[in-house]
C-alpha cells in the first residue's frame, strides 16, 4: 500500500505505474482518492479548529456564569456562550464522524491501487512475457522415458490419490513409504540448509486473522487463495509467510534488531482456483501441502541485497540436489499488487522437456509493513517503515516432481543425491517395489 502523501504529490507517476501493470481500470482510482483525501484534510482542518477553541470557550462560559451569579445582566451572554459550547460540540461529533468514514474509503481505495514497481522489472501483461535471467545446471533429457511423476510415486508404492480422493475430494493425497520419507527428508533439508544460512527457525500459526491476511495480500490474491473457518474470524494460511511476516502487527522494532532472517515450517491450504490443464493433475496443484519459508525484514536500503541473496539460495539448494534451474524476472503484469520486484526460479523436467515453477522470491518494499503498521526506530530515534521479503525454500510435493524426475535411473530406480543421504538413514538409492 502506498503512502497517500506519495500520491498526493506524485499523481503521475502512479498512474503511469497502474499502466505498466495493465491495470488501466484502476486509473480513476487515483482522481477519486484524491478527492477524497482533499475533503477529508479539509474536515480535518475544521475539526481540529473547534479542538483548539473548545477549552477557551468553555473557559469563557465559567467566567461569564460567574459574573452572572453577580450581575443577572450577564446570564444572557452565559447562556449564548453554552449554547456556542453545544453547537461546536455536535458540529465535532458531525466532522469526526465524516473523519472516520472518509478515512475508511481512503483506505479501501489505497489498498486496491498497486505498489510502484521497481525500474528494473521488464514492462509485460503476462506471464507469457517473463524473462530468462540465467541458468544453473544443463538441462539433460535422458534417452530412456521419464513416466508422468504420480507413476514413478506408484512404482514405489508412495501414493494412494483414489484413497484421498474417497476421504477429502480432488486434489488431495496420501503419500506413502519411500516417498513420504523423502518428502519429510526434503524438509528436514531445506530447514537445517536455512539454520545453516544464519536464519532463524519457526514454527508460527497455520491460522490468522482477517486484519494479518488484508495486511500481507491483495484482495484479489485471498479470494482466489484462502480458505476462510466458518463463523470464525481466521483463515488457514497459504504460506507461513503469511503469520511469519503477521509476527510483526503493530510492532515497534528497533534497528539494531534488523535484520529479521526467519524460516519457517507450516503447512499451506489453497483454494487454487482457475487451476487447469494436464500439468495440473497429479500433485502438482494441490490444495494442501507442506512449505519450508524464508521471510526477511530490513532496513530499505538493504532489501535488494537480501532479494539477491534469497534467490540465490533457492538456486544453491536445488543444485545441491543435482537439480538444474533457471531464474525468470517477473514482468509488471505478473506482479501481485504489492510486489516491488519479483523471481521465479524454475526446475527442468525432463519428462516435459522444460522448466516449471518451484520457487519465487519477492521485494514487497514498505506496503505490507504500512498495512500491518510496522515500524523500526532508527538510531537518531526517527522511525521509519521496514522492507519485507520472501522466497520459497522447497514445497513439496510440487518439489518431489523435479526431484524424481531428474534422479530417475534407466532401471526404474531414484538416486540421492550426497546432501540429502543422512536424512534418508544413508539410503543412496530408492529401489521399486516388485
Amino acid at each position: 500500500m502506498l503512502d497517500i502523501k506519495f500520491i498526493r504529490e506524485n499523481p503521475d507517476v502512479v498512474r503511469e505505474n497502474i499502466k505498466k501493470k495493465f491495470q488501466d481500470s484502476k486509473l480513476p482510482l487515483v482522481d477519486e482518492v484524491l478527492a477524497l483525501d482533499a475533503e477529508n484534510r479539509t474536515v480535518m482542518a475544521e475539526a481540529q479548529e473547534l479542538r483548539s477553541s473548545r477549552n477557551a470557550l468553555s473557559k469563557q462560559v465559567g467566567i461569564l456564569m460567574g459574573q452572572a451569579k453577580k450581575d443577572p445582566s450577564k446570564l444572557a451572554e452565559a447562556e449564548a456562550a453554552k449554547e456556542q459550547v453545544k453547537a461546536n460540540a455536535d458540529r465535532l461529533a458531525q466532522l469526526e464522524a465524516k473523519e472516520a468514514e472518509l478515512a475508511e474509503k481512503i483506505r479501501h481505495i489505497m489498498l486496491l491501487i498497486p505498489n510502484i514497481i521497481d525500474p528494473s522489472v521488464p514492462i509485460g501483461p503476462d506471464d507469457s512475457h517473463n524473462v530468462e535471467i540465467q541458468r544453473f545446471g544443463d538441462p539433460v533429457v535422458p534417452e530412456y522415458e521419464i513416466p508422468y511423476h504420480t507413476q514413478i510415486m506408484e512404482s514405489f508404492q508412495g501414493i494412494d490419490m483414489d484413497s484421498a480422493g474417497r476421504v477429502s475430494g480432488n486434489g488431495f493425497y496420501y503419500l506413502m513409504g519411500d516417498i513420504a520419507r523423502l518428502h519429510s527428508s526434503v524438509l528436514a533439508y531445506a530447514r537445517d540448509f536455512m539454520i545453516n544460512k544464519g536464519f532463524t527457525y519457526c514454527i508460527p500459526p497455520f491460522m490468522i486473522h482477517g486484519n494479518v491476511v488484508e495486511g500481507v495480500m491483495s484482495q484479489t490474491e485471498m479470494d482466489a487463495m484462502m480458505y476462510k473457518i466458518e463463523g470464525e474470524d481466521l483463515y488457514l494460511i497459504g504460506t507461513s509467510e503469511h503469520s511469519m511476516i503477521g509476527k510483526f502487527i503493530d510492532q515497534m522494532l528497533f534497528e539494531d534488531q534488523l535484520p529479521q532472517t526467519l524460516t519457517s515450517y507450516s503447512p499451506c491450504f489453497r483454494k487454487e482456483k482457475g487451476a487447469h490443464g494436464i500439468e495440473e493433475r497429479g500433485v502438482y496443484r494441490i490444495h494442501q501441502f507442506e512449505k519450508q519459508e524464508m521471510v526477511v525484514v530490513c532496513k530499505p536500503e538493504e532489501s535488494m541485497d537480501w532479494y539477491e541473496k534469497m534467490w540465490r539460495y533457492s538456486v544453491e539448494l536445488f543444485r545441491s540436489l543435482d537439480i538444474p534451474v533457471r531464474q525468470l524476472e517477473c514482468c509488471s503484469g505478473d506482479l501481485a499488487d504489492l510486489k516491488v520486484k519479483s523471481c521465479d526460479i524454475e526446475a527442468w523436467s525432463p519428462r516435459q522437456q522444460k522448466y516449471f515453477e518451484v520457487c519465487s522470491c519477492s521485494n514487497l518494499g514498505e506496503a505490507q509493513a504500512r498495512r500491518l503498521k510496522m515500524r523500526v526506530k532508527g538510531s537518531d530515534g526517527r522511525t521509519y517503515l521496514p522492507h519485507t521479503l520472501n522466497n520459497t525454500v522447497v514445497a513439496p510435493p510440487r518439489m518431489l516432481i523435479a526431484f524424481l524426475e531428474n534422479n530417475l535411473q534407466a532401471d526404474g530406480s531414484v538416486k540421492i543425491p550426497v546432501a540429502l543421504r543422512p536424512y534418508m538413514g544413508g539410503m543412496e538409492v530408492m529401489i521399486p517395489k516388485k
